[in-house]
């Protein structure tokens, strides 16, 4: 007991078990008890898992599942063993039924014969009566009633006191039973599920006779959980600076305010450093990080490292094989690889692309190809799709163009895409988005703090490759377009600025205008300020 609450204080220590604020020993006469005081967002069941793996609260001891199989020793598992088994049973209840069969058999012959005697009792007593000697008596009644050897040794053998009438009834009961006993072994050696209802039976005869309770208690083995089993799931907020630091921190860190409000700091940073991804997943996710130069990479959610609300998180470049200039443009969370599922993918000069995302289920820690990009062009941004949705682009002057995606045939992994939309000089896309319904609006946000919603069915549906529509107006005071998403008055929004002010508000504080209009203010920027990023969090957040 001692060494184990050691080892826990221990692992606390050096922070490999987190979670636990207090260890006592309440152990007393009446028995023991080890007390652990959980911090308040820790999953009990997960610490119980953590203790079960980490320390001697559960033990094993190997064993080695040696068998003969066919003459050759073999290592075997639970199930084959098991398998070997009931095949060696088979094996016991066929040649048992073998065996049985032959000595019903040849019983069955010897008393036909002695049916035989009794129905023929006085010739063959004079048969024998007459004979000088017993060979000569044998090989007699062999002629006379047509006998094996076999048989007329059994009748010279036979007892007087067979004679009687009862001993007479005595061997037409045994005849009549050999006979079933025969018709029911032949059956039972022509069918192998009766051979196995035999086995069945065999084993429960043994349990109703000698089972009594069980000792030990089956339970999955820590062995066998696999590593989320370990790890609560709950929704993380997932940040990446410009400098290319990312981290994780618990959804319920940030509380909803009021539009306009001031926010919270988010995290502390450099001066020439800010946040540029802001995403939300689940710790059982895949995240897959799509770079500006068109490669992918994925992790767990769980394998991020999580931070406080103000620290900077860890540098990207320690998880993933970045090359010089290399950084994450898009991020996809995905639980799994659907074959019914696409990606598609925008760059900056306007070109779009469309791949199954099955072809992106890769565990090559040095990644793989994404899209092929054009000299100068970066990937911006990539969205899922289902094969039958709308297509928003809007670029960083407020041109905005919805199309369909069914305009966009599918490609494989490695193709360009196809032009998406056309720019005006100066100008690119800065974001794309994937519109499940168009029942939904299209957020536009801007540098300076300011942000309006705009019903998604007011942006008609162009052919692709257009220049779109003015999506906002663009004005000093505004700044240019620094986000834009797709929402529902029931989302909230995260923003957050240069300086890692955050800011989380309900996307109905933002009232609905016209397409080509400015929007209101939903954030306090300071002097050298700017919008750096900004994520919408579902209802189910």
């Amino acid at each position: 007991k001692s060494n184990l609450i050691e080892h826990i204080a221990e692992l606390v220590r050096n922070k490999k078990i987190e979670g636990i604020s207090d260890l006592r020993d309440e152990s007393d006469k009446s028995g023991m008890r080890i007390v652990l005081d959980l911090k308040r967002e820790v999953v009990p069941q997960v610490m119980v898992n953590l203790l079960y793996k980490n320390t001697q609260l559960e033990s094993t001891f190997g064993i080695i599942m040696l068998s003969l199989v066919d003459g050759i020793p073999k290592t075997l598992d639970l199930k084959s063993i098991i398998n070997e088994y009931v095949k060696h049973r088979f094996n016991v209840v066929v040649k048992r039924s073998k065996y049985e069969l032959k000595i019903a058999e040849d019983r069955l012959h010897i008393v036909k014969g002695l049916l035989i005697a009794l129905d023929n009792l006085d010739a063959v007593i004079n048969t024998i009566r007459s004979s000088k000697d017993v060979p000569t008596a044998k090989e007699r009644l062999m002629k006379k009633f047509k006998l094996t050897a076999v048989q007329a040794q059994a009748i010279l053998d036979m007892r007087l006191q067979r004679l009687t009438g009862l001993e007479r009834d005595k061997v037409k009961q045994e005849h009549k039973e050999l006979e079933e006993k025969i018709k029911k072994l032949k059956k039972l050696l022509g069918s192998d599920e009766l051979i196995y209802g035999v086995i069945k039976d065999e084993l429960q005869a043994i349990k109703k006779k000698y089972a009594d309770e069980r000792r030990t208690e089956i339970t999955a083995s820590t062995s066998d959980i696999d590593i989320e089993d370990l790890i609560a799931e709950e929704e993380n907020v997932i940040s990446i600076t410009h400098s290319g630091y990312i981290k994780r921190i618990p959804l319920t860190t940030y509380r909803k305010q009021k539009r306009g409000g001031k926010g919270v700091t988010g995290l502390s940073l450099k001066e020439d450093d800010f946040v540029e991804h802001l995403f939300i997943s689940s710790t059982h996710h895949y995240m897959m990080f799509f770079s500006n130069l068109g490669k992918v990479y994925r992790l767990k959610v769980h394998e991020l490292p999580e931070g406080s609300r103000t620290s900077k998180g860890k540098a990207i470049v320690n998880l993933l094989p970045f090359r010089t200039g290399e950084r994450v443009a898009a991020i996809i969370a995905t639980k799994e690889y659907s074959e019914n599922e696409y990606l598609i993918m925008a760059t900056k000069k306007g070109m779009v692309k469309k791949t199954l995302l099955k072809e992106y289920d890769s565990s090559r820690k040095d990644g793989i190809a994404a899209i092929s990009l054009q000299q100068g062009d970066e990937l911006i941004s990539v969205e899922k799709s289902n094969g039958n949705d709308e297509v928003v682009m809007v670029s960083k002057n407020g041109q905005a163009i919805r199309f369909s995606e069914k305009d966009c045939r599918f490609m494989g992994r490695t193709a360009q895409g196809v032009k998406g939309m056309r720019l005006g000089k100066a100008d690119q896309v800065l974001t794309m988005m994937v519109a499940k319904e168009i029942d939904g609006d299209l957020f536009i946000l801007t540098e300076n703090g300011f942000a309006k919603r705009t019903p998604l069915s007011e942006y008609k549906r162009q052919r692709r490759g257009g220049v779109g529509v003015k999506t906002v107006k663009i004005t000093e005071k505004k700044g240019k377009v620094a986000g834009a998403g797709i929402l529902r008055d029931e989302h909230d929004i995260i923003i957050i600025t240069t300086n890692g002010i955050l800011i989380r508000i309900p996307a109905k504080s933002v009232r609905r205008t016209g397409r080509a209009t400015q929007g209101v203010k939903v954030m306090k920027i300071t002097e050298g300020e700017y919008v750096a990023s900004y994520g919408i969090v579902s209802p189910e957040s």
